[in-house]
C-alpha cells in the first residue's frame, strides 16, 4: 500500500477493461476492438449498445430482437410522466429532472427485485432505463417550452425516435445519420468521472438505476458534462459581437476568461470524435446555406492550435452540430447522458463481474492528541 497522494486519481489504475480503449498520444478511441471512426460511420447506436453490452456486434436476427425489446421498452409509467411533467412547469434544470426521473423508473421495473449479480437482469434494467430515458427527456423539453408530450413510434430508430419525439416530426435521413452518429461517439469513454460514480455505486452491490442515477448527478457538473453547452453559448457571444472569433478571443483570454472545448485529462491531440463531428457540422452548415457556426469553430480552432497548441475535444464540435439540428442548448448535456448509459452499464456488469467494494483511503492531516472539554466547560 502506497501513501503516494494523487489528487483527483490523476494515473491510478482501478481496474481492467475491455470496453474501450484511448490513446491520447495517437487520437484514438477504440470499443471492444473497433476504431471509432468504422462505428460512427458504420455501425447504428443499437449495433454499439450490443457490442459494449455482449461483447460483440450483433448479428442481423440479433439486432432485430434487441431493436424491437427496445422499442418495446420506450413508454413510461404515468406516475414518472406526472412528477417530468412537474418538474419541467418549476423550470428545474434538464439534469436534475433527468436524475430524479431515472431514479424513480425502479419503482415500475419488473427486475427491481432482482441481485445486482444477476448479470441478465442488469442488462434487462439498463435496457429500460437506455430506451425510456430519451422519452423522458424529449416530454421534458416539450412540456417546460408549453407544448404537449408526442409518444414514441415502434418505427423509428433510437436516435430518430428521439428527434420525433423532440420535435413532432419526423427527422429527415441526414438529421437522423447525424445524431445516431453523435450516440455512437459518446457511448463510452473509459472510466471517466461519471463513469466511475457509477461503477462504485455498483460495487456496493446497489442497483443499476441507483448507479446510472450517480453517474448522472456526476455529469451534471460543469468540469465532466457542460463543456459543449458553453461552448455554443461562447459561439452565440462570438456572433452577436460582429467580432472576428480571433479577435474574440484574444480579447476573452487576456480577460483571464476561459475558452471551452479544448483540452482533456487523457487526449494530447485533437479529440479523434471531435474530427467527426466537425465533417458532420460542416454538412449540415452547407445543407442549410449556411456555414457560420462551423466557420467561427475551425478559425478558433485554428488560432488556439497556432498560439496555445491546444486541441479540440469532442464538446468543440457536439455544439454546433446540435445546435444546427434545432435542439435547445440546455438539453445537451442530457443527451450526453441519453449515449453515455450504453457506457455506464457495460462497466457496471464488467466490474460485477469480479466485483470488490470500491473504497479509497485518505491521508490525514488534522490535529491530534486533542483534550476532551465537557460542554459546560466549553
Amino acid at each position: 500500500m502506497t501513501d503516494e497522494l494523487q489528487k483527483g486519481l490523476e494515473g491510478v489504475l482501478v481496474g481492467e477493461s475491455e470496453l474501450s480503449k484511448i490513446d491520447g498520444d495517437e487520437g484514438k478511441l477504440i470499443y471492444r476492438g473497433y476504431t471509432i471512426e468504422d462505428l460512427a460511420r458504420g455501425a447504428s447506436f443499437e449495433e454499439v449498445i450490443y457490442l459494449l453490452w455482449h461483447g460483440h456486434l450483433p448479428t442481423e436476427s440479433e439486432l432485430s430482437t434487441f431493436e424491437s425489446e427496445m422499442v418495446a421498452e420506450r413508454p413510461v409509467d404515468e406516475d414518472v410522466m406526472t412528477t417530468v411533467r412537474n418538474l419541467a412547469e418549476a423550470d428545474e434544470n434538464p439534469m436534475a429532472a433527468l436524475r430524479t426521473a431515472v431514479s424513480m423508473l425502479s419503482g415500475y421495473d419488473d427486475d427491481a427485485a432482482a441481485p445486482a449479480t444477476d448479470t441478465d437482469a442488469t442488462l434487462r434494467k439498463g435496457r429500460r432505463i437506455a430506451a425510456k430515458i430519451p422519452t423522458i427527456l424529449a416530454a421534458f423539453t416539450r412540456i417546460r417550452d408549453g407544448d404537449d408530450p408526442v409518444a414514441p413510434r415502434e418505427d423509428l430508430g433510437h436516435a430518430a425516435n428521439f428527434l420525433y419525439m423532440l420535435n413532432d416530426e419526423e427527422p429527415d435521413q441526414v438529421l437522423a445519420e447525424t445524431f445516431d452518429m453523435a450516440l455512437v461517439l459518446h457511448a463510452d469513454h473509459g472510466i471517466n468521472a461519471s463513469t466511475f460514480s457509477a461503477m462504485v455505486t455498483a460495487s456496493t452491490l446497489s442497483d443499476p438505476h441507483s448507479a446510472v442515477t450517480s453517474a448522472i448527478g456526476t455529469l451534471k457538473g460543469p468540469l465532466h458534462g457542460g463543456a459543449n453547452q458553453d461552448v455554443m453559448e461562447m459561439l452565440k457571444d462570438v456572433d452577436a459581437s460582429d467580432r472576428d472569433p480571433v479577435a474574440w478571443v484574444k480579447n476573452a483570454l487576456a480577460e483571464g476568461r476561459r475558452v471551452s472545448g479544448f483540452g482533456h485529462r487523457v487526449y494530447n491531440v485533437k479529440d479523434p470524435r471531435a474530427k467527426i463531428l466537425g465533417e458532420r457540422s460542416k454538412e449540415l452548415g452547407e445543407a442549410a446555406g449556411d456555414l457560420k457556426w462551423y466557420e467561427y469553430s475551425t478559425r478558433i480552432e485554428e488560432h488556439l492550435a497556432e498560439k496555445k497548441g491546444l486541441a479540440p475535444n469532442v464538446d468543440f464540435y457536439s455544439a454546433s452540430t446540435y445546435y444546427q439540428m434545432g435542439i435547445p442548448i440546455d438539453v445537451y448535456t442530457p443527451i450526453f447522458a441519453m449515449s453515455r448509459t450504453a457506457g455506464w452499464i457495460a462497466h457496471v456488469n464488467e466490474y460485477l463481474e469480479d466485483n470488490r467494494l470500491i473504497r479509497p483511503r485518505a491521508r490525514y492531516v488534522g490535529p491530534e492528541n486533542e483534550t476532551f472539554v465537557p460542554i459546560e466547560d466549553r
